[in-house]
């Protein structure tokens, strides 16, 4: 990367292509351009690049290869989960989610409940983990699907999944998680969390944009929403993006065979970036502090300044601040907002994410132009 290139911090937004990723999808973007539903040598070949794909990701993720349906993205994902199951069950029965999710997750929830479903949407504590107390009464008998992030992409705070999924499984509703952040930065298995399906994106760890993959377990109501041909067992028509997926396959063996080494060498970097902002920022807070977190996630609140203009005056940090804005006024994140955060506290919030490639000395050249950056905005 050159000099005069700002220094990534916005990994959660999306990660760069790993190189021995590109070297795996070339083949069959300059060569193998069969179709794999193609019975002659050209589609044989692009099928079995496919299958090994799906093996990659079920070894990933702890489950078998005809357990994984390939999408278009962790949204495509997230919709099928969620409209494919309350379809198939019938009846416009409950469904169960947070005020926290991606807005692939909340607005085909907000759709069910436009279609008439009764929408429970769990809350979260201060530390921005889902209220357990909330969770307990929330799941009535013929309550229809979970559907809930394994990790929040703004705070990067880890979710009890697996306890929500016992207490789902014990009224008969089905569960499904977002898992899109997750993966490739700490370890994520489908039988230890007992879930019945969970979302990738592939752009989220090191692969393509415009490829994903649906964990759908065995028996697990579905219904298509597309339709078309027989593609990825009738529940995702569509000739297969053979080149994408290929690159989605690779990304999740490479991150696999060093997840926890990864993993401790991220959660360095970023305890580190905390160290040098806390002692230059009096009084910044770190969201999500008393909770488990992703190691590559750090999600602040800088005082008596906005997270927007805090990184307007950093131009050497590529980063976001998780916040909307709307004709020109800022607007403090949603997330931040239900974890109990005044507005004026909550709209200072920055969110710094590392990836694998982020080195030492980018988090000091990064804390330091943060830290004089808020200093200017507040006279310091």
């Amino acid at each position: 990367m050159p000099e005069t290139d700002p220094i990534y911090l916005d990994n959660n937004a999306t990660t760069p292509i790993l190189p021995e990723v590109v070297e795996a999808m070339l083949p069959y973007l300059r060569d193998h351009f069969g179709n794999p539903s193609s019975s002659h040598v050209y589609g044989a070949r692009a099928k079995a690049a496919v299958s090994r794909a799906r093996d990659q990701v079920a070894g990933l993720i702890g489950c078998d290869a005809d357990e994984v349906i390939f999408t278009s993205g962790g949204t495509e994902a997230n919709n099928l989960a969620i409209r494919g199951v309350t379809e198939a069950l019938g009846g416009r029965r409950p469904v169960v989610t947070s005020v926290i999710e991606h807005p692939a997750t909340a607005r085909p929830c907000d759709w069910l409940e436009r279609h008439g479903y009764t929408v429970h949407r769990l809350g979260v504590d201060g530390a921005g983990r889902f209220a357990q107390g909330d969770a307990a009464s929330a799941f009535a008998p013929g309550t229809a699907l979970l559907t809930v992030m394994h990790s929040n992409n703004e705070t990067g705070v880890l979710q009890p999944v697996a306890e929500l999924a016992r207490l789902a499984h014990a009224v008969g509703a089905w569960v499904h998680t977002d898992a899109a952040q997750s993966l490739g930065k700490v370890p994520v298995s489908v039988r230890a969390l007992d879930v019945d399906l969970l979302s990738v994106a592939g752009h989220k760890l090191y692969a393509p944009k415009g490829v994903g993959a649906l964990y759908v377990k065995r028996g697990t109501p579905l219904s298509p929403f597309v339709l078309g041909a027989g593609h990825e067992r009738g529940l995702r028509p569509g000739t297969e993006n053979v080149a994408f997926i290929v690159g989605l396959g690779a990304a999740c063996e490479l991150l696999g065979r060093d997840l926890q080494a990864a993993a401790a060498r991220m959660g360095a970097l970023r305890d580190l970036l905390w160290q040098r902002l806390a002692a230059g920022v009096h009084g910044l807070a770190l969201n999500g502090r008393a909770a488990e977190r992703l190691p590559n996630t750090l999600s602040l609140r800088f005082p008596r300044a906005s997270g927007d203009a805090v990184l307007a005056g950093a131009p050497e940090v590529a980063a976001s601040t998780g916040s909307a804005c709307h004709e020109g006024h800022q607007a403090a994140s949603a997330v931040i907002l239900a974890m109990g955060v005044p507005p004026q506290e909550a709209i200072g919030t920055v969110r710094l994410t590392l990836g694998r490639k982020t080195t030492d000395d980018e988090i000091e050249r990064a804390a330091a132009a943060l830290i004089r950056s808020w200093g200017a905005l507040v006279g310091r």
